[in-house]
This record gives C-alpha cells, sequence and structure tokens, in this order.
C-alpha cells in the first residue's frame, strides 16, 4: 500500500504591503476622503499604520480620539466612493513587489503547497487585482473584509484553514503588518512577516512574527522549515 499524501501546506498571503505595494493609491483615496468632509488627513505614516485592518476598523481607529469625528459607515462609504473614482480615471494595477509572481509559481508548481489570502481589502478589489495578474483560480482560499472580522480577529485564518482543509501546525500566514502576526498566532498559526511592508520589523517581531524576510523568493524555504520544526517539536 502507498504511504499516505503528506498533508497540505497553506501558505496565506496578505495582499496590501505583502504581495503588491498600493499605498499610493491609499494615502491619496484617505486623503480625498477626509477632505470631501471638511477635515484634516492624517500623516501618510498614520495612514499606513492602519493599513490591513478592514475599513469600518480603520475609521474607528482614527476617529477614536475625535468626538466630532463622522460615523465609521460615512467614512467608509466616502473612501470607497474616493478610491472606486481614482481607480476610473487611473486604473493601472497596483504594481507587485519584487520576485511575487515568480514565487507564486514555483509555490502552484509544489503539489505540498496551496495559497490562500487573507486580506483587508474588499473581495471586490481582490477580484479586480487577480484578473490583471492572470491569477484568478489559484488561491485555494480567500478572506476579505467582506466576510471575515477585521485582523487582527483569528477569523480569516481559522476560515481559510478550513476551507483548504489544513491544521494550524502546517498553516503559514505571510504579511507585512502586526495585525497579520497577532491574526496568525490567535489562530495558532505560523507567521512570517516581510521586511519591505508597511510596518517596521522590530514591530512585527514583538508581535509574534516566527521569521522575518528581506526577499520574497526566500518564502518556500522559510514555510518549509517552520512546518518541519513544528512536526518535529
Amino acid at each position: 500500500m502507498p504511504p499516505a499524501a503528506p498533508e497540505p501546506i497553506l501558505a496565506l498571503f496578505d495582499c496590501d504591503g505583502t504581495l503588491v505595494d498600493s499605498q499610493h493609491m491609499i494615502v491619496a483615496a484617505m486623503e480625498a476622503t477626509y477632505r470631501g468632509q471638511g477635515l484634516v488627513p492624517p500623516t501618510r505614516e498614520r495612514t499606513l499604520s492602519i493599513v490591513g485592518l478592514s475599513l469600518r476598523e480603520v475609521f474607528l481607529v482614527l476617529g477614536a480620539d475625535s468626538p466630532d469625528f463622522p460615523p465609521p459607515e460615512l467614512m467608509v462609504e466616502a473612501y470607497k466612493e474616493a478610491f472606486n473614482t481614482m481607480h476610473a480615471r487611473k486604473p493601472e494595477t497596483e504594481p507587485m513587489f519584487p520576485h511575487v509572481m515568480e514565487t507564486l509559481i514555483a509555490l502552484r508548481g509544489r503539489d505540498e503547497f496551496l495559497l490562500g489570502m487573507a486580506t483587508g481589502k474588499a473581495r471586490r478589489g481582490v477580484d479586480r487585482l487577480l484578473k490583471a495578474y492572470a491569477m484568478e483560480g489559484w488561491f485555494a482560499a480567500i478572506q476579505t473584509a467582506d466576510i471575515a472580522p477585521s485582523k487582527p480577529h483569528p477569523g480569516m485564518v481559522l476560515q481559510a484553514m478550513a476551507e483548504a482543509g489544513t491544521e494550524p501546525a502546517r498553516t503559514v500566514m505571510i504579511g507585512d503588518t502586526t495585525y497579520d502576526m497577532e491574526m496568525a498566532k490567535a489562530a495558532g498559526a505560523h507567521a512570517i512577516g516581510v521586511s519591505w511592508g508597511y510596518h517596521p520589523v522590530d514591530s512585527l517581531i514583538t508581535a509574534g512574527a516566527d521569521r522575518i524576510v528581506t526577499d520574497f523568493r526566500d518564502i518556500p524555504d522559510v514555510i518549509a522549515a517552520l512546518v518541519m520544526a513544528a512536526a518535529d517539536a
């Protein structure tokens, strides 16, 4: 009787700041949203610090110290309108970070890996991105702000594992924010932080990152090492 095939490894990727560099669109849309409400926009650094949260959570955080801040639902709709208007005028896709495409293709070619995505983007934005890069059908599980609790709640990881049929010990979250690291750890999964995103590396380590990578091409080997170490523990 042939040996049973090993359980799959779910490589679960964040999107903004991990796969693609969307900071210019995000910052510009945030500035347009605030100005449309007669408010002073947050700094670029402040805006990037909350990338990864769902939009409602973003505006709850940003307005926490302002008693006259508009309702978060109003700000969410204003942001969506600003972002979609800007994208319609300038539809260029957010650029991928170096070596993302070649590495995702390599992972897809290995039977032991499944690709997944857990992102604060809306599903509409994810679908637009996947279509632009001809990646439709690549991901076994896609969790977005439309269908799951905001990071760092573990819901996205838990739902992705259920859809992909993987266990926490064989699930690895790859992201650029503390929210990604905290979400992974809350779900019992491994966490890899990337150095090129929107949160400082020191913060990722404090938030629970098992490893930090500085080159996307290193991710498959780091995933394998984490999963193997867990199996041997």
